[in-house]
């Protein structure tokens, strides 16, 4: 990267962000992040060219009539979807809208405990008491799970008050729910399902990957086309499904969280995204899962690095997407983050999420042989020289047992960790959302925060799943957590000190007022 900002200093000034990411576009650098075109599979030619207003013969997306509204029918037939709507602001309006349209002011709401900030924010927008359902977990790796079935039948049968649930999935890790079994129990229960798979905007293209989630009974669903798909950055779908959903009041919560001028280069490119899919989307997806499984048996090979492929039953019960690549560092000694840096320094690849024990790399129908390849290759260097490293280090004193960083473990565990994912705080919420965003607040060290109630959300990010929710008490547990996920480079973000040495807390006036809110709820 500092090649790149030498580069763009050559002509005597500051580069522009233009002209850094010019640099960075014509640099060997290749993408296995977002958005899914990978700066190479170009659906339009001149931005500038298209990048016009509502003016006539070109319709208007919160009235929509002619040739927008016949795209977004395309959008729908293509997801088998009943109404179809295009968002330029992201998965975030879709969810926002999606929650505030199947909720009313003040109700309840049962969702992941692992959903996007976005839901929170909806949750905090419409007032909503949130219940908490908790993933299965990965105890070795730190990542989350899938929602049981059964947990959302309990939740629903102890609180008949809840009206929509809300899941995610995938989840950024690319496990999947079982949400044709979930939305059975909760349509039995007379209650909205919203599915927030942003991350699977490609699901349902090829039986290589898990059905899409309109096809599994969902009332509502919120894809990122721009995640995994050719689409620009910023550009999403939400459709609708059966007639549990007021369409009007969607409509009214679209035109609220959408901007007033959308923006037709993004729109065009959802368009011309969902064509190319019309067209060519079956070999598209053919040739991409027989290059993913070829790439797959290549990280096979690997030995002390580790390529996550989904069959561990206790995590993935239901379904797996093959296209995000996790690489656990769990049996080695070095972290998620210093495996990113080695990938982004040596073999200029970049990721897209470091974690304590993993990174994730997305791969698409527009990734490049040369691509994956260059990915193999590196993946299988590093692996090689991490393996010849721990056998250096390696003192067997037990029959089955091994050493790593200094600790002996035995019976195969690779490692004794607990990290994000695998073990929630399930910190108290002492008061709503809604009710803290609004409370007097004063600022301490987050050392010496445990026992407060927290004022701010804070999550890493990406993927920006909140570890800790305004209302909610601050726990020893936790606040251990956060300053190990410190330690180990990764940053928190959500805090009002982007250093992240303080957090807001609730006062002691506050608190009580709160907790007696939350009570009479």
């Amino acid at each position: 990267m500092e090649k790149i900002q030498e580069k763009t200093e050559q002509c005597g000034q500051t580069p522009g962000l233009y002209d850094r990411l010019l640099a960075y576009g014509n640099s060997d650098f290749y993408p296995f992040h977002m958005p899914g075109h990978k700066r190479r599979l170009q659906l339009f030619s001149d931005p500038y060219a298209v990048d016009i207003t509502e003016i006539e013969g070109f319709d208007n997306l919160h009235h929509a009539e002619g040739i927008l509204l016949e795209a977004q029918r395309r959008a729908a037939r293509l997801y088998g979807a009943e109404e179809s709507f295009f968002l330029v602001n992201g998965s975030t309006c879709g969810i926002l809208a999606a929650v505030s349209a199947a909720t009313r002011r003040g109700g309840k709401l049962l969702m992941a405990r692992n959903c996007h900030k976005a839901a929170y924010h909806a949750v905090l927008l419409q007032e909503l008491e949130a219940v908490y359902l908790y993933p299965q977990a990965d105890m070795v790796r730190g990542i989350n799970g899938a929602i049981d079935p059964e947990s959302v039948r309990s939740a629903l049968k102890e609180d008949p008050g809840i009206g929509a649930v809300l899941i995610t999935s995938p989840t950024y890790d690319g496990v999947a729910s079982d949400v044709r079994a979930i939305a059975g129990i909760v349509h039995e229960a007379g209650g909205v399902l919203i599915v927030d798979e942003a991350h699977g905007a490609h699901f349902g293209m090829h039986p290589y990957f898990p059905e899409h989630s309109i096809a599994c009974g969902a009332d509502l669903v919120i894809n990122s086309v721009h995640k995994t798909l050719p689409a620009l950055t910023q550009t999403a779908l939400l459709h609708v499904q059966g007639p549990r959903v007021d369409r009007e009041r969607l409509r009214r919560y679209l035109s609220i969280y959408q901007t007033s001028s959308p923006s037709y280069v993004l729109m065009a490119g959802i368009d011309r995204c969902v064509r190319l899919l019309e067209e060519q989307g079956e070999a598209l997806f053919e040739s991409f899962a027989a290059r993913l499984e070829h790439l797959r048996r290549q990280l096979s090979g690997l030995r002390t690095l580790h390529l996550v492929d989904g069959q561990e039953p206790e995590l993935y019960s239901y379904a797996f997407d093959r296209s995000k690549l996790l690489i656990s560092t769990e049996r080695s000694t070095i972290s998620g983050a210093e495996l990113c840096s080695r990938l982004r320094e040596q073999y200029h690849l970049e990721m897209e999420m470091e974690a304590a024990h993993y990174v994730t790399a997305i791969a698409t129908i527009a990734d490049t042989d040369e691509g994956l390849s260059r990915l193999a290759e590196a993946l299988l260097a590093i692996d090689e020289k991490l393996t010849r490293q721990a056998a250096k280090e390696m003192q067997p004193e037990i029959e089955g047992c091994r050493s790593k960083a200094g600790k002996t473990y035995c019976g195969g565990e690779a490692a004794s960790h607990q990290t994000y994912g695998t073990s929630w705080p399930h910190a108290e919420a002492v008061m709503r959302i809604a009710e803290a965003e609004e409370a007097e607040t004063r600022t301490v060290p987050l050392s010496e925060s445990i026992g407060q109630l927290s004022a701010e959300f804070a999550y890493l990010y990406p993927p920006g799943i909140p570890l800790l929710v305004p209302g909610e008490r601050i726990t020893e547990k936790l606040l251990a957590q956060l300053h190990e996920y410190q330690r180990m480079g990764l940053k928190l973000q959500g805090l009002a000190d982007y250093q992240a040495q303080n957090i807001r807390v609730i006062t002691s006036s506050s608190k009580k007022n709160g907790e007696h809110a939350h009570k009479k709820s």
